[in-house]
């Protein structure tokens, strides 16, 4: 029997922002991480090592959460980073559980499935290396074959030569393998570039035999252009919006959230025991994960209709809303911190990074005052003052499911109010659902949104389905129904979107920063114009 080797140590510098909170192993590809994508290529029977580094905690959590029935053994690589780390001091470090024949597997390339069915016919007896024909040899390692075997390597650079190394090889002549690279780490230890490819250069020196599997399907994910060519060749993908310190997986029947910061893991499986009946029960949790059963249906997103809206709005007020008893002086805070300094916060980052003065300019042919003038419109003790009640925190269809059962289901909620992990503003919810009716994925992601501007001011614009914009009527015709304060949802509406504006992606950020700017102006005009002011 052999084993597989997969490496995670690195830092995955090439990946930037990508892998500044977490490990390149956990990059989704389509619904999974990359390192599922690997592990499941493989057959179960065969014994897995994964050498763990930069955030190797994350790697370990993650598959002792999905893989709990696999044999895995993993290796703690002190040095992967800085002076003595390479990729073949990280191999040296599994060397003790390896003391057979395997296969290495870089954790970030991945195999299509005809591609797996020829490793799976390669005998563990022979020596193998797996290239591909159709990337530029320039831009990685690769050699030259004289019939089945590998003739000659080349360094990146080469122009001429026959396939393009993927990072995936099988060993039978372990003992040589480990004999070469570990007299090479002696003779180097502070070469950075010592790897796999080193070694099997050196075999090939010493007559060792070493055969060629030309690959048909090869993903690549080293660098962030070949990631994003690689994640639309995936079809089996869902549309969220990328975070640095957060991302979600569906693998087999379980849904995987991931935070880099432990304390929102905590607070969000705390405040799913108040939500009880309305989101999935969590089955597993870790420091920086929790699992909970993947939940059948439709995303409320795709089938939205005035009907569905009613319908959800109806559930959330009987089942969701409901006040809640706590301290005033805590709810006051909560809602200052939430609502006004977050807020002056992000818009102040967002004003350096962007260079953007904060002054009067005309948007959509209105003269629409600074921001700053604006906030002091605001009836800010009208929004700290809030009736405390049950919240989801995110309160958009993307997050909601319509099961099989025709119930709705929450999911990803949020993990506090301001602090608060009992209570929160309903109000925040109703804005969250009305930002989401107007501003949703589908819009985002197919560029249906427009912002320029020129001598004669700013333009902002959105295109969306007619069932949104019906959908938003009904939610209008049940905020007035239920006598609830449409002027302070239209005002925190345009909060969001000024709050959201400094999380997201140019042009995106521009237009968010602009249309809420805008909204703001007429949610302050829709409440001066003596509309309601209920609680």
């Amino acid at each position: 029997m052999h084993k597989i080797l997969i490496t995670t140590s690195g830092v995955g510098s090439r990946l930037g922002d990508i892998t500044k909170a977490t490990n390149k192993a956990l990059v989704r590809i389509g619904k999974k991480p990359a390192i599922s994508h690997i592990i499941e290529s493989y057959p179960e029977h065969l014994p897995i090592v994964i050498t763990l580094g930069y955030h190797g905690d994350h790697v370990r959590q993650l598959v002792e959460m999905t893989y709990p029935d696999r044999d895995i053994t993993f290796i703690d690589v002190d040095k992967f980073e800085g002076t003595g780390s390479s990729l073949g001091y990280s191999l040296l470090q599994a060397r003790g559980e390896l003391q057979c024949p395997f296969i290495y597997n870089a954790c970030d390339t991945i195999c299509g499935d005809a591609s797996r069915r020829e490793i799976q016919l390669m005998s563990s007896d022979k020596n193998w290396i797996a290239g591909h024909k159709h990337h530029g040899s320039s831009q990685y390692d690769s050699y030259n074959i004289r019939g089945k075997f590998v003739s000659a390597l080349f360094d990146k650079g080469e122009l001429d030569s026959d396939f393009a190394y993927m990072g995936l090889i099988g060993i039978s002549d372990w003992e040589s393998f480990w004999n070469i690279l570990d007299e090479l780490y002696i003779n180097n230890s502070e070469d950075s570039s010592l790897n796999d490819f080193a070694v099997i250069r050196e075999m090939i020196d010493s007559d060792i035999k070493v055969e060629h599997i030309e690959l048909k399907e090869w993903y690549d994910i080293g660098n962030v252009e070949s990631l994003h060519k690689t994640r639309n060749e995936f079809p089996d993908q869902f549309h969220i919006l990328d975070k640095v310190e957060e991302s979600i997986y569906i693998i087999g029947e379980s849904v995987i959230k991931f935070f880099a910061n432990p304390e929102m893991i905590k607070n969000r499986v705390e405040r799913s025991k108040t939500l009880k009946g309305l989101v999935p029960t969590i089955t597993s949790v870790s420091k920086n994960f929790y699992k909970y059963d993947f939940v059948k249906g439709n995303l409320a997103a795709d089938v939205i209709t005035p009907k569905l809206t009613h319908k959800i709005l109806s559930h959330a007020a009987n089942n969701l809303w409901i006040h809640k008893k706590i301290n005033e002086h805590e709810a006051y805070t909560a809602g200052s911190k939430f609502y006004y300094h977050k807020t002056k916060e992000r818009l102040s980052n967002f004003w350096e990074r962007l260079k953007i003065k904060d002054e009067s300019e005309i948007i959509n042919d209105e003269l629409v005052p600074s921001i700053s003038d604006m906030f002091k419109e605001i009836n800010w003790e009208s929004l700290f003052n809030y009736e405390p009640t049950g919240y989801h925190g995110d309160f958009i269809l993307d997050n909601m499911i319509v099961d099989n059962n025709n119930n709705i289901i929450l999911i990803d909620w949020r993990q506090d109010f301001g602090g608060l992990i009992e209570a929160g503003d309903m109000y925040y919810d109703l804005a969250k659902f009305n930002h989401n009716l107007t501003v949703n994925h589908d819009i985002i992601n197919n560029d249906q949104f427009t912002v320029n501007d020129n001598e004669n001011g700013i333009k902002v614009d959105i295109h969306r389905r007619h069932s949104l914009v019906e959908s938003q009527e009904e939610f209008f015709n049940f905020v007035r129904f239920h006598g609830y304060n449409e002027g302070k949802i239209r005002l925190l509406t345009a909060i969001i979107w000024l709050n959201m504006s400094p999380l997201h992606h140019y042009p995106f950020d521009k237009f968010l920063y602009y249309f809420g700017k805008y909204n703001l102006y007429k949610a302050l005009k829709f409440i001066k114009n003596g509309k309601q002011e209920k609680n």
